[in-house]
């Protein structure tokens, strides 16, 4: 299974709203909080090619998107295998 990294922030509702449905989902994941240290948005902004709101999230190194992208993949029920 592909691991997953979220890249976020402090007092984000998607942030928020990301984790749960990956908790809801019973995925692991790492979380990435770029307030935390320097650079961190930087890495952020590059790895999501320019994207610059939290959160940014990753299949492995896939750039998925942001919550909108990831709850899209929950609805159409491909985000189990999107991680296969």
């Amino acid at each position: 299974m592909k691991r997953i990294t979220m890249y976020s922030g402090p007092m984000c509702a998607f942030c928020e709203a990301a984790k749960r449905l990956l908790l809801r989902n019973n995925l692991e994941f790492k979380e990435i909080d770029i307030s935390s240290q320097e650079g961190l948005r930087d890495e952020m902004i590059q790895k999501a090619n320019g994207k610059r709101t939290i959160p940014q999230i990753f299949f492995n190194n896939e750039h998925i998107g942001g919550y909108q992208e990831l709850r899209a993949l929950e609805k159409k029920g491909e985000l189990k295998n999107s991680l296969k």
